[in-house]
């Protein structure tokens, strides 16, 4: 695939970006060739393209595997594999947030519930036991929440996300409203 300026340039940052994202470097930026490609890409492209070794390639390809963020492909008549992203933007950004909570916040979980039944029978301190209830909580919250947006459909999501503070102004209204009807059953009595 040959690379204009610009696309070699936003490869470039999707490898710096990928750190921060759970990728190391060449992970992002064979990420990136293969979603910017309108067709699969053999390994010895991808290796090409990017001006890294075959070896870097493969490793790289088997972690974008793991997070099932790549599939791939075989052409008739060809003994080669090529490779190509799995899915669109929208199902890649939620593989990629479904592969985080997996690998980060699912342990955090387990070892909290762990942590609170076993506090129960121990000397744990009270304000220590009420922040590891927060977190859990928090952390509860968080994964029932995301297991709605996971099964939600794309165009759903993103008329949910255009929303955005418009929904915290919606509360807010509702909170204002709330103490009112309040008074007036205490002045109704």
């Amino acid at each position: 695939m040959k690379l204009t300026t610009e696309l070699e340039n936003m490869i470039l940052h999707f490898g710096e970006m990928a750190s921060r994202w759970g990728f190391n470097r060449s992970v992002g930026q064979m990420l990136a060739l293969l979603v910017f490609s309108d067709e699969p890409l053999s390994a010895d492209d991808i290796a090409t393209s990017l001006s890294i070794s075959r070896g870097n390639v493969s490793m790289a390809l088997k972690e974008l595997h793991s997070w099932r963020l790549i599939r791939t492909h075989r052409e008739p008549g060809d003994r080669k594999d090529y490779f190509l992203a799995n899915g669109t933007i929208w199902e890649l950004a939620q593989q990629v947030l479904a592969e985080r909570k997996k690998r980060e916040v699912d342990p955090t979980l387990s070892m909290l519930r762990s942590q609170l039944m076993t506090s129960e029978q121990d000397d744990m301190p009270g304000h220590a036991r009420q922040q590891m209830q927060e977190i859990h909580d928090l952390l509860e919250l968080f994964n029932h929440w995301f297991d709605d947006m996971q099964h939600m459909k794309p165009e759903h999501l993103k008329a949910l996300m255009r929303l955005g503070s418009g929904v915290g102004k919606v509360l807010e209204m509702t909170d204002r409203l709330r103490p009112k009807t309040k008074m007036k059953a205490i002045g109704n009595d």
